[in-house]
């Protein structure tokens, strides 16, 4: 399919529409696992001035909040903005696109971006726009999920459909770069212009009750994951979850299953 930037945002703002009141309840234990690692690359403390770009649900905003920070949003998902201002009153949240950020130049001490970097059209003009708000010397920090094939969680699923369903059936834009290694980030950083780069395979673990659990939260908190498998054929979906349970409960412990999950985190310094 050919790259349309067009499409990708269209879809990924209907999938972020369509998620949002669910997100908290569902995928949001995936995601909140990496924000204090997240802030603490971008020396995030009592009063930096600090942005949280893709904001969604307003997570990493409202952890910066908390540690004393003056804390910023941005989102071009009205619904997830909602639920942000309703959670977090402390920040200023606004609605606004990731590659045209409506603040002027040096508005920040650190910008943070909580898995919402690789869901853009074009990841590398966020980046040089997380820049230009950064004040010299300013911090970027940014997670991005790790591949399948360091990713258990996906793995899981994405084995399974493969079996038991279909991995071809979503026929979703194609993401606009591919930003899953910490080479990746680092040549993604290098290229906007960052300086004191580096990047960190995270480790963390998501706890969930069941395989059933896991694919309700792919399903209420993603966007191409969500769309492969809702294009499952539906009598497909009981062999896919026997197939994610049977693999999935080495990783129980007691009433949950704690599945691991990769994040890569990656940093820079603005010259």
């Amino acid at each position: 399919m050919e790259f349309d930037p067009q499409a990708i945002r269209a879809f990924e703002h209907a999938s972020w529409q369509r998620v949002a009141a669910r997100y908290g309840g569902t995928f949001a234990a995936a995601t909140r696992e990496f924000v204090a690692a997240l802030l603490d690359a971008a020396n995030v403390g009592a009063q930096t001035r600090v942005l949280d770009v893709c904001c969604g649900p307003g997570y990493a905003a409202g952890a910066a909040a908390a540690r004393g920070a003056t804390a910023a949003g941005v989102d071009f998902s009205p619904a997830m903005l909602e639920v942000a201002r309703a959670a977090h009153p402390r920040v200023a949240f606004s609605h606004g696109d990731a590659e045209a950020l409506p603040w002027p130049d040096g508005s920040f001490d650190a910008v943070v971006s909580n898995f919402g970097v690789h869901h853009l059209p074009h990841p590398q003009v966020a980046l040089a726009q997380a820049g230009r708000v950064l004040e010299p010397g300013g911090r970027l920090a940014f997670t991005v999920w790790a591949r399948p094939d360091r990713n258990i969680a996906w793995r899981l699923l994405f084995d399974a459909v493969r079996r038991h369903g279909n991995a071809d059936a979503a026929k979703t834009p194609p993401p606009g770069g591919s930003i899953n290694s910490e080479d990746d980030c680092r040549a993604a950083l290098a290229q906007a212009g960052f300086r004191d780069i580096d990047a960190r395979l995270v480790e963390q673990s998501w706890p969930v009750g069941s395989a059933h659990d896991l694919v309700a939260a792919f399903r209420n908190g993603t966007a191409r994951t969500a769309a492969l498998i809702d294009a499952q054929d539906p009598a497909a979906l009981p062999a896919i979850e026997a197939h994610m349970a049977e693999h999935a409960e080495i990783y129980r412990q007691g009433d949950d299953l704690r599945v691991p999950i990769a994040a890569v985190l990656a940093w820079g310094r603005k010259a």
